[in-house]
């Protein structure tokens, strides 16, 4: 009680902050317990500022009762965006969000998301109704085609007997209701994947991508995608705060601020790991204390990350195969696990 009224306090002050600078609030942000929501783009629906990240919640060293008392706890903390997708851990991930959301009412209080990695329509439909029954749930709130890091990808989802038919199909039958891709490896896969989209009368509902604090040097999703999807009313997701660990490492800015960078973007959620307590708190706090950032606050963390992030080095899942789990395991594309 007494930590919960210690962040209170420190929300209370930093949005009083704001308030005297002149500041907006952030991007039409709400409150519901103890984390704000905000819009998630042209689904209209609203999520919470920080959500939670599926590969970690799955981590074989996090035992299966320690992932369901997390799960709960973010919920009941204001976490309402589960991340999650097929492939992670080979199914773990699903399983486990499955089981905790499946106890005690949680499903209905949060907004589900999982990736799916077929590129075929018939892999795709195969690998939806996997996800749907490992989360013992009859719809998905959003679901996204994952690893768009190949320059072929959106040629493939889009073609004919593509992933895309499978995703209309299932949102037609009711499985899902929105439909969104992700990608960490080029900014100009992510265009392409919109132009496609475009091409054949179709805007997605969300986008998911790199954001944080080395981003801007390098291949920079901010400066290059961010600007499209938010004309279009995407939803945008970021993600890779931490460059898994490799930014977190560089030591050049505290995770809380990490975390406030990607707030203080337009984007609808900024999802992180948690396989902790320890992480959760730190998450819970980064939500709640969050204000709009000066431009000058903006500009020092830019100055304090420029020099190592140019060289990509914190920023491996652009630079290597390192965080690629299709071309790690391209049978994926074409079938669903045994």
């Amino acid at each position: 009680m007494l930590f919960d009224r210690k962040r209170f306090l420190i929300a209370s002050a930093a949005a009083a902050s704001a308030a005297r600078l002149g500041q907006p609030a952030g991007a039409a942000e709400t409150a519901t317990g103890a984390i704000p929501q905000r819009r998630l783009g042209r689904t209209n629906e609203r999520v919470s500022i920080v959500g939670m990240g599926g590969f970690h919640i799955g981590k074989p060293d996090l035992p299966d009762a320690d992932a369901t008392k997390l799960i709960h706890a973010g919920i009941d903390r204001g976490i309402t965006f589960m991340d999650n997708c097929w492939d992670y851990n080979r199914g773990a991930s699903e399983l486990r969000m499955g089981k905790a959301l499946n106890t005690g009412g949680y499903r209905d209080r949060v907004f589900l998301m999982t990736k799916i990695d077929g590129r075929t329509s018939d892999a795709a439909m195969k690998q939806i109704d996997q996800s749907l029954a490992r989360l013992l749930t009859d719809r998905i709130d959003l679901l996204q085609f994952h690893e768009n890091i190949r320059p072929n990808d959106a040629d493939r989802i889009f073609a004919a007997g593509g992933a895309f038919e499978a995703a209309m199909a299932a949102k037609k039958a009711g499985k899902i209701r929105f439909i969104g891709f992700t990608g960490h490896k080029s900014p100009a896969y992510h265009l392409h994947m919109i132009e496609v989209a475009k091409a054949h009368g179709f805007t997605f509902d969300t986008v998911q991508m790199p954001l944080n604090v080395m981003d801007a040097h390098f291949e920079s999703f901010e400066k290059k995608v961010l600007p499209v999807a938010k004309s279009l009313d995407m939803g945008i997701i970021a993600m890779k705060t931490f460059g898994d660990t490799h930014i977190l490492e560089s030591g050049l800015v505290p995770p809380v601020e990490m975390l406030h960078y990607g707030m203080n973007l337009p984007v609808g959620v900024v999802v992180t790991g948690i396989d902790s307590f320890k992480v959760l708190d730190q998450a819970v706090l980064a939500a709640t204390t969050f204000a709009p950032l000066r431009e000058a606050t903006v500009a020092a963390i830019l100055a304090k990350t420029s020099a190592v992030a140019a060289t990509g080095k914190t920023e491996l899942y652009k630079t290597s195969h390192i965080f690629d789990s299709t071309v790690q395991n391209p049978q994926w594309l074409e079938t669903a696990m045994v």
